[in-house]
């Protein structure tokens, strides 16, 4: 059978030994789309790529935010959704934080970029963010693209083939919010280039199929700048 497809809400994908995943439920023995998008029959599991939507958190995801300001005690961080992070002062300054004392602006200003995670969200007020992991805080360099929060598992790619395959053939590196955005980094001006066109061929490509090779083609190829 052809395993891709347009689907609407309430399409029947397939029906039989199948695993529903990403914006698709199970109605008795049938899988049935959630989201207007492309559907994907892969090993025994069944998922929809959507084609428009924004993004919604999700405890413990990964997002890339912009600082737009701050309290004596948190900085509102703006997520591309329709709900704002709240970042704790605490998360930065550590146990020793002083709300009297300590000016936020000196450690994260308007305007900066952090990488954080959804640490709380319940739908009744906005999400809570972290940045008290490894890898995580103030982003410093790289170039931000963004894409459709519906695109992020296509440029993840399955167990993350395509974004491996970009990060390997440019020699740069590349960090994915759930939320959208993306920072690329490269010492390489020519591998910048094309790995940012890389993700932006996966963002307008996203619903055809044998993605990774023709996103490796392009990588490979001459021109590919």
């Amino acid at each position: 059978m052809d395993d891709r497809k347009r689907v609407m809400p309430g399409d029947v994908i397939t029906t039989g030994p199948y695993r529903p995943e990403q914006n698709t439920i199970l109605e008795g023995r049938n899988i049935v789309a959630t989201v207007v998008g492309v559907s994907e029959i892969a090993d025994d599991a069944v998922s929809v790529i959507p084609l428009t939507g924004m993004y919604y958190p999700k405890v413990g995801d990964l997002v890339i935010g912009k600082v737009t300001s701050h309290s004596s005690l948190a900085w509102e961080v703006e997520i591309n959704s329709c709900y704002v992070g709240f970042l704790p002062a605490s998360d930065v300054f550590g146990r020793g934080f002083d709300a009297q004392g300590d000016e936020l602006s000196s450690k994260l200003a308007k305007g900066e970029l952090v990488a954080a995670r959804v640490a709380n969200f319940d739908r009744t007020r906005d999400p809570l963010v972290t940045v008290a992991e490894r890898d995580l805080g103030k982003i410093d360099t790289g170039d931000l693209v963004t894409i459709s929060p519906s695109k992020v598992a296509r440029l993840i790619g399955k167990r993350g083939a395509m974004i491996e395959t970009i990060e390997k053939a440019t020699g740069a590196t590349v960090t994915i919010g759930q939320n959208g955005r993306v920072v690329v980094s490269c010492e390489s001006p020519d591998g910048l280039l094309k790995a940012k066109k890389a993700i932006q061929m996966v963002e307008e490509q996203a619903h055809m199929s044998n993605l990774t090779d023709r996103v490796r083609s392009m990588l490979e190829s001459r021109d590919g700048c």
